[in-house]
């Protein structure tokens, strides 16, 4: 009764929905774990111990700490714990399997830590490496490429709670023909997605949303306002990117991962000392105190907004294990409260958006993800128009320009 593209499609309908909900229980068992260990590390022991939690003391020493585990952990582990993250794209090529664990210990430590990355980078990067590696094995036929789109699709599902980021990215990387029409090949993905998303909420909940007050009907002026925003955030978007391959560089001259780390756990440890407690780990739950608070001021917006932004890139130049996009979503938070503070005219629904699309722009250079991620956290339908519309002077400004990656020949 089934086209043969139909039974086509349903053969990696099975394989898709194993490896959707797979996906989203390694992210949520390396998100408890670390949420664990960082209860231990920055509740139970300070008070242990008599310390004050966000004394700049404290903060420095768990962050250099941190770094010195971690970069234990990459000099020893097999495979150096996967590949440098501040040289790979969100979806690249399967690590070995013999590089997974180390690259799991480095993020957990990283995430309990307090280091400004999320968790993005290494999880794709293991669900990958785990996909091809098994897939391979028990149903040779399909092919790696296959393997790592349905880990990468069940893995942005289970990160975002919901399969339409997957269908935003996979839209333009999955080209279509005549003979084999798009939802065809959107199929199988779009059913890992699903997965992971379904399996991440039964766990718990990303709360990306921010309470912002409703934005009314769309101004011409609001346009302007907003492509405004936007290009304030990709030019402090823009600086990291310039500094980002320098600084990794000149840390890298240092050649032993241990150093590398301490050195950069010590730096972060400072940015977090003058930043406070809402600039360190990776700014989901961070940004929401931000949204909430009636204490911050605009200068104080600034300064969370170029603080995180240092430690992101400090982060990344250093080789902590992570990714750069909850961190950059949270940049663009303090920014977007920060611009709305400072010029109290423009809605703070769309300071905030569009401070966010800008920055994700910078980090990812995809305008999906950027879209959706500006979407979620100001969730309000009447903004989507303006946002596509600031997207298209923001994708002009960024034609041509550097991603914000290392360069791959640093010595």
């Amino acid at each position: 009764m089934l086209h043969p593209r139909a039974r086509t499609m349903l053969l990696l309908a099975i394989p898709a929905l194993i490896i959707g909900v797979a996906s989203s229980l390694v992210l949520i068992v390396v998100m408890k774990v670390a949420s664990v260990l960082q209860t231990m590390l920055w509740a139970a022991l300070p008070a242990k111990l008599g310390v004050n939690v966000d004394s700049p003391a404290w903060v420095i020493l768990m962050l250099t700490l941190t770094g010195i585990a971690v970069g234990l952990v990459i000099r020893f582990s097999p495979g150096h714990a996967g590949p440098d993250p501040a040289q790979e794209p969100l979806i690249g090529a399967p690590v070995p399997p013999s590089a997974l664990p180390g690259l799991i210990i480095a993020l957990i430590l990283g995430l309990a830590g307090g280091v400004s990355l999320g968790p993005e980078h290494p999880i794709m990067a293991v669900n990958i490496g785990l996909a091809v590696f098994l897939g391979a094995r028990i149903l040779p036929r399909i092919g790696a490429l296959d393997w790592t789109i349905l880990a990468s699709a069940g893995t942005i599902g289970a990160l975002f709670g919901t399969p339409v980021a997957a269908a935003l990215i996979f839209s333009q990387t999955l080209s279509s023909n005549n003979d084999v029409p798009l939802w065809d090949k959107l199929f199988a993905p779009l059913m890992a997605a699903a997965a992971g998303a379904l399996t991440t909420s039964l766990f718990f909940h990303p709360h990306f949303s921010l309470t912002l007050p409703h934005y009314g009907q769309m101004q011409i002026a609001d346009i302007f306002s907003g492509a405004i925003v936007a290009a304030i955030a990709i030019a402090l978007g823009m600086v990291a990117v310039w500094c980002l391959p320098r600084l990794h560089r000149l840390m890298h001259k240092l050649k032993h991962p241990v150093f590398i780390l301490g050195v950069g756990g010590f730096i972060l440890g400072i940015l977090g000392a003058i930043g406070g407690a809402v600039t360190l780990f990776k700014g989901l739950d961070e940004m929401q105190q931000l949204a909430f608070s009636q204490v911050f001021s605009v200068s104080d917006y600034l300064l969370f907004a170029v603080i995180k932004l240092a430690a992101l890139v400090v982060a990344s130049a250093c080789g902590f294990r992570g990714g750069r996009i909850f961190p950059a979503v949270f940049v663009g938070v303090a920014l977007g409260l920060m611009l709305h503070g400072h010029v109290d005219a423009v809605p703070a629904a769309i300071t905030v958006s569009c401070s966010i699309l800008g920055l994700v722009l910078v980090v990812t250079r995809d305008a999906w993800l950027s879209l959706f991620m500006a979407a979620v956290v100001v969730p309000d339908s009447t903004l989507f128009p303006l946002l596509c519309i600031v997207m298209l002077p923001a994708w002009l400004l960024l034609a041509g320009k550097p991603m914000m990656m290392a360069w791959r020949n640093d010595k």
